[in-house]
């Protein structure tokens, strides 16, 4: 449980840093605009529940292998998934590979500041 805490603070962490990032933010910006276009297709055009709709979107574009037990059923429904995950896929990769080399990073930053002052504090007891 404490591996797990300590996890997400250092995924929260990351977050706030890459949102100072142009680019990560226009990479979020860009996936939260395909997963709010395909909640809304798939609330006017299947009919589904906004729940089961945004589930669907934000799962079908993680490469988990989880069965979600929804599928378009009409013509329009099958062409638009197809579209909604070559587009989306590479956009949520990018985005997930640029919070992870973030998150590397941060950690990389915290490892030397660590040393650093390790370093600073050896420095101080020899004087």
């Amino acid at each position: 449980m404490l591996s797990f805490v300590l996890t997400v603070k250092r995924f929260l962490e990351a977050l706030v840093k890459a949102f100072k990032n142009p680019m990560f933010l226009s990479l979020f910006t860009t996936l939260f605009l395909i997963i709010l276009s395909g909640t809304l297709f798939y609330t006017k055009k299947e009919g589904w529940g906004v729940l089961d709709a945004i589930y669907f979107c934000v799962v079908s574009l993680i490469p988990t292998g989880v069965n979600t037990n929804l599928s378009p059923v009409t013509n329009l429904g099958k062409i638009f998934t197809m579209l909604y995950l070559v587009v989306g896929t590479g956009v949520m990769f990018i985005t997930l590979l640029t919070l992870g080399k973030t998150m590397i990073n941060t950690k990389a930053l915290e490892e030397r500041k660590t040393e650093s002052q390790k370093k600073l504090n050896e420095y101080k007891k020899k004087k």
